[in-house]
Protein backbone atom coordinates (compact mmCIF):
# COMPACT_ATOMS: atom_id res chain seq x y z
CA UNK A 1 0.00 0.00 0.00
CA UNK A 2 1.96 3.21 -1.00
CA UNK A 3 1.53 5.97 1.24
CA UNK A 4 -0.86 8.41 0.10
CA UNK A 5 -3.23 5.57 0.48
CA UNK A 6 -2.18 5.21 4.48
CA UNK A 7 -2.36 9.06 4.42
CA UNK A 8 -6.22 8.59 2.87
CA UNK A 9 -7.00 6.00 5.05
CA UNK A 10 -5.57 7.87 8.31
CA UNK A 11 -7.33 10.35 7.61
CA UNK A 12 -10.49 8.83 6.55
CA UNK A 13 -10.76 6.73 10.51
CA UNK A 14 -10.46 10.24 11.95
CA UNK A 15 -13.80 11.01 10.86
CA UNK A 16 -15.50 7.96 11.60
CA UNK A 17 -17.44 7.47 14.39
CA UNK A 18 -16.29 4.00 15.44
CA UNK A 19 -12.83 4.29 15.73
CA UNK A 20 -11.08 5.01 18.57
CA UNK A 21 -7.27 6.55 18.45
CA UNK A 22 -6.07 7.16 22.13
CA UNK A 23 -2.82 7.68 22.69
CA UNK A 24 -0.49 5.50 25.16
CA UNK A 25 0.20 8.07 27.57
CA UNK A 26 -4.02 8.47 27.57
CA UNK A 27 -4.01 5.08 28.47
CA UNK A 28 -1.82 4.30 31.16
CA UNK A 29 -2.86 7.80 32.53
CA UNK A 30 -6.77 6.64 33.00
CA UNK A 31 -8.62 5.65 29.09
CA UNK A 32 -11.90 7.17 29.53
CA UNK A 33 -13.45 4.58 28.53
CA UNK A 34 -12.29 1.50 30.46
CA UNK A 35 -15.23 0.54 32.19
CA UNK A 36 -17.61 2.88 30.41
CA UNK A 37 -17.38 0.76 27.21
CA UNK A 38 -21.46 0.58 26.82
CA UNK A 39 -22.10 4.19 27.67
CA UNK A 40 -19.93 4.33 24.17
CA UNK A 41 -22.48 2.32 22.83
CA UNK A 42 -25.63 3.04 24.15
CA UNK A 43 -26.75 -0.26 25.66
CA UNK A 44 -25.94 -3.32 28.05
CA UNK A 45 -25.10 -6.00 25.39
CA UNK A 46 -21.73 -8.14 25.89
CA UNK A 47 -18.51 -6.91 24.84
CA UNK A 48 -16.79 -9.13 22.12
CA UNK A 49 -12.88 -8.45 21.34
CA UNK A 50 -11.15 -9.21 18.41
CA UNK A 51 -7.19 -9.24 18.81
CA UNK A 52 -5.04 -7.78 16.23
CA UNK A 53 -8.04 -7.81 14.12
CA UNK A 54 -6.20 -6.77 10.38
CA UNK A 55 -9.05 -5.40 8.08
CA UNK A 56 -11.48 -6.22 10.73
CA UNK A 57 -13.39 -9.04 9.04
CA UNK A 58 -14.41 -11.05 11.78
CA UNK A 59 -15.18 -7.82 13.78
CA UNK A 60 -18.00 -7.17 11.14
CA UNK A 61 -18.48 -10.73 10.54
CA UNK A 62 -19.25 -11.62 14.60
CA UNK A 63 -21.57 -8.23 14.37
CA UNK A 64 -23.57 -9.18 11.51
CA UNK A 65 -24.31 -12.51 12.76
CA UNK A 66 -24.79 -10.82 16.75
CA UNK A 67 -26.78 -8.13 16.79
CA UNK A 68 -27.36 -8.26 20.48
CA UNK A 69 -23.81 -7.83 20.96
CA UNK A 70 -21.10 -5.43 20.90
CA UNK A 71 -18.22 -5.76 18.66
CA UNK A 72 -14.38 -3.95 19.53
CA UNK A 73 -11.77 -4.54 16.57
CA UNK A 74 -8.21 -4.07 18.32
CA UNK A 75 -5.04 -2.97 16.12
CA UNK A 76 -1.64 -0.81 15.86
CA UNK A 77 -2.03 -0.88 11.92
CA UNK A 78 -5.35 1.43 11.18
CA UNK A 79 -4.76 1.52 7.38
CA UNK A 80 -5.67 -2.01 7.97
CA UNK A 81 -8.87 -2.10 10.12
CA UNK A 82 -9.98 1.34 7.48
CA UNK A 83 -11.68 -1.28 5.70
CA UNK A 84 -13.60 -2.65 9.03
CA UNK A 85 -14.70 0.31 10.03
CA UNK A 86 -15.76 1.79 6.50
CA UNK A 87 -18.26 -1.42 5.87
CA UNK A 88 -19.61 -0.72 9.47
CA UNK A 89 -20.65 2.86 8.94
CA UNK A 90 -21.70 1.70 5.36
CA UNK A 91 -23.80 -0.79 6.25
CA UNK A 92 -25.03 1.13 9.99
CA UNK A 93 -23.51 -1.54 11.81
CA UNK A 94 -24.05 0.36 15.44
CA UNK A 95 -22.30 -2.67 17.33
CA UNK A 96 -19.13 -2.37 15.82
CA UNK A 97 -16.13 0.21 16.90
CA UNK A 98 -12.09 -0.15 16.45
CA UNK A 99 -9.49 0.62 18.41
CA UNK A 100 -5.69 1.66 17.46
CA UNK A 101 -3.24 0.69 20.16
CA UNK A 102 -1.24 -2.03 21.33
CA UNK A 103 -2.76 -5.72 22.21
CA UNK A 104 -0.30 -5.30 25.32
CA UNK A 105 -2.41 -2.60 26.90
CA UNK A 106 -5.68 -4.64 27.07
CA UNK A 107 -6.11 -4.51 30.43
CA UNK A 108 -5.50 -0.72 30.64
CA UNK A 109 -8.78 -0.61 28.26
CA UNK A 110 -11.12 -2.24 30.11
CA UNK A 111 -12.06 -2.89 33.60
CA UNK A 112 -12.17 -5.95 35.70
CA UNK A 113 -15.09 -8.24 34.34
CA UNK A 114 -16.11 -6.18 31.63
CA UNK A 115 -15.42 -8.36 28.35
CA UNK A 116 -17.74 -11.52 27.82
CA UNK A 117 -15.76 -13.19 24.82
CA UNK A 118 -12.24 -12.90 23.25
CA UNK A 119 -10.97 -13.65 19.67
CA UNK A 120 -7.18 -14.11 18.61
CA UNK A 121 -7.93 -14.65 14.73
CA UNK A 122 -4.18 -15.90 12.71
CA UNK A 123 -1.84 -13.96 14.64
CA UNK A 124 2.27 -14.31 14.34
CA UNK A 125 3.02 -16.89 15.85
CA UNK A 126 6.61 -15.90 17.26
CA UNK A 127 8.49 -19.05 16.17
CA UNK A 128 11.71 -17.95 17.75
CA UNK A 129 12.48 -18.88 21.33
CA UNK A 130 13.05 -14.96 21.54
CA UNK A 131 10.01 -13.37 20.46
CA UNK A 132 7.68 -15.24 23.13
CA UNK A 133 7.19 -12.10 24.94
CA UNK A 134 5.10 -11.27 22.15
CA UNK A 135 3.12 -14.64 21.81
CA UNK A 136 -0.81 -13.43 22.07
CA UNK A 137 -1.17 -17.12 24.25
CA UNK A 138 1.23 -16.67 26.41
CA UNK A 139 0.53 -17.16 30.36
CA UNK A 140 1.60 -13.15 30.78
CA UNK A 141 -0.99 -12.60 27.72
CA UNK A 142 -3.63 -14.85 29.81
CA UNK A 143 -3.19 -13.00 32.92
CA UNK A 144 -4.54 -10.08 31.07
CA UNK A 145 -7.59 -11.39 28.97
CA UNK A 146 -8.41 -12.98 32.53
CA UNK A 147 -8.52 -9.86 34.37
CA UNK A 148 -10.86 -8.32 31.90
CA UNK A 149 -13.03 -11.16 30.97
CA UNK A 150 -16.30 -12.48 32.99
CA UNK A 151 -16.16 -15.20 35.02
CA UNK A 152 -16.57 -17.97 32.33
CA UNK A 153 -15.90 -15.70 29.53
CA UNK A 154 -14.41 -17.36 25.91
CA UNK A 155 -11.34 -17.25 24.35
CA UNK A 156 -10.92 -18.43 20.77
CA UNK A 157 -8.05 -18.93 19.06
CA UNK A 158 -8.36 -19.33 14.78
CA UNK A 159 -4.56 -19.62 13.21
CA UNK A 160 -2.99 -21.46 10.18
CA UNK A 161 -0.14 -21.61 12.03
CA UNK A 162 0.08 -25.67 13.96
CA UNK A 163 3.15 -24.40 16.14
CA UNK A 164 0.50 -22.07 17.19
CA UNK A 165 -2.06 -24.69 17.70
CA UNK A 166 0.07 -27.06 19.69
CA UNK A 167 1.95 -24.64 21.28
CA UNK A 168 -1.74 -22.80 22.77
CA UNK A 169 -3.04 -25.97 23.31
CA UNK A 170 0.08 -27.44 25.77
CA UNK A 171 0.05 -24.63 27.52
CA UNK A 172 -3.41 -24.61 28.63
CA UNK A 173 -3.20 -27.98 29.64
CA UNK A 174 0.14 -27.15 31.43
CA UNK A 175 -1.46 -24.77 33.34
CA UNK A 176 -5.02 -26.27 34.20
CA UNK A 177 -7.43 -24.22 32.42
CA UNK A 178 -10.49 -25.82 30.25
CA UNK A 179 -10.13 -26.94 26.89
CA UNK A 180 -13.89 -26.28 25.67
CA UNK A 181 -13.19 -27.62 21.65
CA UNK A 182 -10.00 -28.16 19.93
CA UNK A 183 -10.10 -29.24 15.84
CA UNK A 184 -6.87 -29.03 13.82
CA UNK A 185 -8.27 -28.86 10.32
CA UNK A 186 -11.81 -26.87 10.54
CA UNK A 187 -12.55 -27.24 7.64
CA UNK A 188 -11.80 -31.53 7.35
CA UNK A 189 -12.83 -32.27 10.48
CA UNK A 190 -16.67 -31.64 11.19
CA UNK A 191 -17.84 -29.81 14.39
CA UNK A 192 -16.31 -26.47 14.69
CA UNK A 193 -18.70 -23.62 15.38
CA UNK A 194 -20.64 -22.00 12.09
CA UNK A 195 -18.66 -18.39 12.73
CA UNK A 196 -15.61 -20.52 12.71
CA UNK A 197 -16.48 -22.04 8.72
CA UNK A 198 -18.68 -19.06 7.90
CA UNK A 199 -16.22 -16.17 8.52
CA UNK A 200 -12.94 -16.09 6.53
CA UNK A 201 -10.43 -13.18 6.56
CA UNK A 202 -8.06 -11.81 3.84
CA UNK A 203 -5.19 -13.64 5.16
CA UNK A 204 -7.03 -17.12 6.04
CA UNK A 205 -8.34 -16.92 2.10
CA UNK A 206 -4.43 -16.80 1.24
CA UNK A 207 -3.58 -19.59 3.22
CA UNK A 208 -6.63 -22.22 2.11
CA UNK A 209 -5.23 -21.36 -1.54
CA UNK A 210 -1.78 -22.30 -0.36
CA UNK A 211 -3.44 -25.53 1.02
CA UNK A 212 -3.08 -24.66 5.07
CA UNK A 213 -5.22 -26.12 7.36
CA UNK A 214 -6.80 -23.72 9.53
CA UNK A 215 -6.66 -24.55 13.47
CA UNK A 216 -9.36 -23.44 15.87
CA UNK A 217 -9.39 -23.80 19.85
CA UNK A 218 -12.18 -22.31 22.24
CA UNK A 219 -11.01 -22.45 25.90
CA UNK A 220 -12.15 -20.54 29.07
CA UNK A 221 -8.73 -19.14 31.43
CA UNK A 222 -9.19 -20.68 34.89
Amino acid sequence: MGSKNKLKRFKENEGFSNVIQPTREEILEGFELKGNWRSFFNNENPIVLELGCGKGEYTVGLAKRNADKNHIGIDIKGARFWRGAKTAVEEDLGNVAFLRTQIELVDQLFDANEVDEIWITFPDPQIKYKRTKHRMTNPDFLSKYNKILKPGGLMNLKTDSEFMHGYTLGLLQGLGHEIVYSNHDVYKNAGSPEEVLEIQTFYENQYLEKGKPITYIQFRIN
